[in-house]
């Protein structure tokens, strides 16, 4: 079992795969480090603006939809990653499992 991890590893599929699913992650953990850190900003150094009311009349301000939306944000960014993963890299490494127990018989 050993000589399979020690092939996998050696596999340039395994890197590419590696390369692929890294950068994935980044650009949503950024995306979603980034909304936050904005929502946090506005809060900090222009409370104003998420103080405003929805509307006229309403005791809704826009800090309300805003906080929905980051968490939202998340949710659906979660989702993302998982249907890429579950379909894109797990058939990838389906791929380089397969490949490796192939060229070992």
């Amino acid at each position: 079992m050993q000589h399979w991890y020690r092939r996998i590893y050696a596999d340039p599929e395994f890197h590419e795969l590696e390369r692929k699913r890294g950068r994935f992650s980044w650009l949503l953990a950024g995306i979603v480090l980034a909304s936050y850190y904005t929502f946090i900003l506005i809060i900090a150094f222009a409370p104003e603006l998420f103080a405003t009311p929805v509307c006229e009349g309403t005791i809704i301000t826009w800090g309300l939809p805003a906080g929905i939306f980051v968490i939202l944000l998340s949710f659906l960014l979660t989702g993302v990653y998982v249907h890429r993963a579950n379909t894109e890299f797990d058939h990838l490494t389906r791929d380089i499992v397969e490949h490796v127990q192939n060229t070992d018989e």
